[in-house]
């Protein structure tokens, strides 16, 4: 009874959710599309190339800027920000950015949501006034008050953010290995393999007898 005691002590609410959960349900992080767009991106190879940009991308350029309480526009420092966005993502003309709005948590949630897409899009219509394609740029997702850097329900300026990320490619990206070059690969092998070859026997004695 000890025993079970201590097991079942140790299963949070959230344990025991998350052990009943459908398998694979980890994945659907809420929006529609997601892990089937993740899969794509995976099996055409642009995951990798995706993750090697965004890392080059937070290392070169602020990706993220701040917003005054209950307000959308852009102050110098986001418009100074955005500007070295702009210049980091004319370098790639081919690579697409998403950017994120978020608020903090005072108010309600559907209000919190709709200030937080004006946010991105706030940022969205900078870099395009700065010569970027709008084509290449999406404002498209808006988390509102629900993923907070500092967690507290009180006003909190670095929770007032967007935050740009890249996000794909305009067109289908060129693979370095594709079903041709496998195809040429497997017959190289299957001739290797039938092709005459020497057989060379060494005896005990050392000598060597071809056949």
């Amino acid at each position: 009874m000890a025993a079970s005691a201590v097991l079942v002590a140790g299963c949070s609410p959230e344990t025991t959710r998350t052990f009943h959960n459908t398998a694979g349900s980890e994945l659907d992080e809420g929006y529609f599309g997601n892990p089937t767009m993740n899969n794509h991106l995976v099996m055409t190879g642009q995951y990798n190339a995706i993750v090697s940009l965004s890392r080059k991308f937070a290392e070169e350029a602020p990706t993220t800027i701040n917003f005054a309480f209950n307000d959308a526009s852009l102050d110098a420092s986001a418009r100074a920000s955005l500007d070295k966005q702009a210049q980091w993502i004319a370098q790639y003309p081919s690579v697409k950015f998403r950017v994120y709005g978020h608020t903090d948590k005072v108010g309600g949630n559907a209000y919190n949501k709709r200030l937080g897409l004006r946010r991105a899009r706030a940022a969205v219509n900078y870099l395009v006034s700065r010569g970027i394609s709008r084509s290449r740029l999406e404002a498209v997702a808006s988390f509102g008050e629900t993923q907070p850097l500092i967690v507290t329900e009180t006003p909190e300026r670095r929770n007032r953010r967007t935050v740009t990320e890249v996000s794909g490619f305009l067109g289908k990206r060129q693979q370095l290995q594709d079903g041709k070059y496998a195809l040429f690969s497997y017959t190289e092998t299957v001739t290797s393999a039938t092709e005459p070859h020497e057989l060379t026997i060494i005896d005990e004695g050392g000598s060597a007898e071809e056949r």
